[in-house]
């Protein structure tokens, strides 16, 4: 099977020092892969700085990370990507643009091997932590009628589905291979995190440790990429290359961002 290319970013933040009418990516691969905190899904620049890949690329997948709901509700930030998925189908029937994927607990099948499942996967909040998050993470002032059970509540909702999708291609389809993008990071693994965070009493605002769950044991997963601790990584795990490329804030970016790095998909 000849591999897929992919280009894997996240945490772009164009928000900060708004940069999404300046910001070029640089394409190396057919397919784009934004997961999560790219900018705020209530500025228009944003949608137009999607469109603009969408023109570009053959397919750009998308998902939601905590920043794109900042100022709204979580639902209708929701709302808005799925307004514009629909207005990009639309276009995309009347021109030669490629194709939005908004990944919300979505399957795409890119191939009659490969497939793609795609959800934010907020992290598992502890009770032990919970009022340290709740005080120190914007998430719960920024993001309208969040809260800590909400987040927990989303965390589970995308976990259960993820393990359920896993488990049904593995047994129904078994040529397939899965590839999950998520925005929230699932592996406690210390080459996923940096060290300076080691002990922190908010970890578990970033984290869920899913080394035991089916969607991370599962031998038909070859990739999972994420974003959302500004910690950058490549490394083999059970199987499958565990990855995240993330830029980072404006003033603090990470160093180890490789804007025009490619990732073979079904090697």
């Amino acid at each position: 099977m000849a591999p897929v290319r992919f280009q894997i970013l996240s945490d772009l933040h164009l928000e900060t020092h708004p940069s999404y009418n300046h910001f070029k990516l640089k394409q190396s691969a057919p397919y784009l892969a934004l997961l999560g905190d790219i900018g705020h899904a209530g500025d228009d620049r944003f949608f137009a700085f999607l469109e603009r890949q969408v023109k570009r690329y053959w397919a750009v997948f998308f998902l939601i990370g905590n920043h794109e709901p900042y100022h709204l509700t979580f639902p209708a930030a929701k709302a808005r990507l799925h307004a514009f998925a629909e207005r990009m189908e639309r276009l995309r029937a009347q021109s030669t643009i490629g194709k939005f994927i908004f990944l919300d607990q979505t399957r795409y099948d890119l191939t009659e091997r490969i497939t793609i499942l795609g959800c934010t996967l907020f992290s598992h909040i502890t009770p032990e932590q919970a009022s340290a998050v709740a005080s120190r993470l914007v998430d719960f002032k920024d993001i309208l009628n969040w809260s800590v059970h909400d987040h927990n509540l989303s965390h589970q909702s995308d976990l259960s589905w993820l393990n359920a999708e896993v488990s049904k291609i593995a047994r129904e389809e078994p040529q397939r291979q899965i590839v999950i993008f998520t925005h929230h990071s699932p592996c406690g693994d210390e080459r996923a995190n940096d060290p300076r965070h080691n002990g922190s009493e908010v970890t578990s605002g970033f984290v869920t440790d899913l080394r035991n769950e089916e969607c991370w044991k599962n031998p038909k997963v070859k990739m999972w990429a994420f974003g959302h601790t500004h910690y950058n990584c490549e490394f083999e795990e059970t199987g499958k290359k565990v990855l995240a490329n993330q830029k980072g804030y404006y003033m603090i970016p990470q160093e180890t961002f490789n804007l025009k790095k490619a990732y073979n998909v079904g090697e």
